[in-house]
């Protein structure tokens, strides 16, 4: 008899494990409603398909089955042994991820992504993955686990604003640079790659995210469009542009470790214009 595929999501199972009471009461059409929008068949059969893909022959395997089609600019810039923080825009909040993970695993596989510790329920990266805490503060396991990293020689490859790219008088763009990365570059004495990824999501993403904004609503709405958005850049080509690399002697003390985020944030959408541009103070 061949074996039931697994769930990896199950929308009626979340939803029942925080209120039993709530999934017995809300309209079924709701439920299909999340299940659709969540690609809940789509992304089980993918990950089933996949499920004995680990790291970046897992990365690899998904952006195929998305048939994501990836241009490089500037690979020369890319650290083959170097130690290195790059540090990325994030305009998709999925494929621009993946994208970055196989571009950069291609010359160096010793990887370690910053990411959202939600994240880290999908096992195939978890080799790759080190868990950021967005919504609280760092836990004593966690500092120990990043400083073994920032200590090793991985690449590290990072998202400084933390959250998908948003829509600003009229600009897709990332709102404040976590100064962290500047921190760590300086400590751990690692030189930083600027990254542009040219990219956006759908205009309802955006409108979401503001009208949510200006009703003063917390809860992230826009967030459980994310894997809706993935599935509307199918087949598209993301761009990769990698800029020249900043030492981490760069970041004195003219400026605060914020202050200094921003302005690598405003010399990254800068690259968008040109690649090559010099990291001017």
């Amino acid at each position: 008899m061949e074996k039931e595929p697994y769930k990896f999501i199950d929308v009626e199972k979340v939803i029942g494990s925080k209120s039993e009471k709530f999934l017995r009461i809300v309209p079924k059409f709701i439920i299909r409603y999340l299940k659709r929008i969540l690609h809940e068949d789509e992304i089980n059969s993918a990950l089933n398909r996949n499920a004995d893909k680990k790291g970046l022959d897992f990365v690899n395997e998904i952006l195929i089955e998305f048939g994501t089609k990836i241009k490089v600019v500037n690979e020369s810039n890319i650290p083959r042994t170097q130690k290195a923080i790059v540090a990325s825009n994030h305009p998709l909040g999925g494929l621009d991820g993946l994208a970055l993970m196989k571009v950069v695993g291609k010359f160096n596989p010793n990887i370690r992504f910053l990411v959202n510790d939600l994240l880290l329920n999908l096992e195939n990266l978890k080799e790759i993955f080190i868990p950021i805490n967005t919504l609280g503060r760092t836990t004593k396991e966690t500092a120990m686990l990043l400083r073994k990293i920032y200590e090793s020689d991985n690449l590290i490859l990072n998202f400084p604003f933390g959250l998908v790219s948003r829509k600003r008088r009229g600009r897709i763009e990332d709102l404040e640079w976590k100064k962290s990365f500047i921190t760590k570059a300086r400590e751990y004495q690692r030189d930083i790659i600027p990254v542009y990824i040219d990219g956006k999501n759908s205009n309802f993403f955006y409108t979401l995210a503001n009208v949510r904004k200006r009703l003063g609503i917390k809860l992230n709405l826009e967030m459980f469009l994310l894997v809706n958005e993935m599935y509307r850049q199918c087949s598209k080509l993301i761009t990769i542009s990698f800029g020249k690399p900043i030492s981490y002697k760069t970041f004195d003390n003219r400026y605060s470790d914020a202050d200094w985020a921003e302005k690598l944030r405003r010399h990254v959408y800068q690259m968008a214009i040109n690649p090559d541009i010099d990291f001017v103070v």
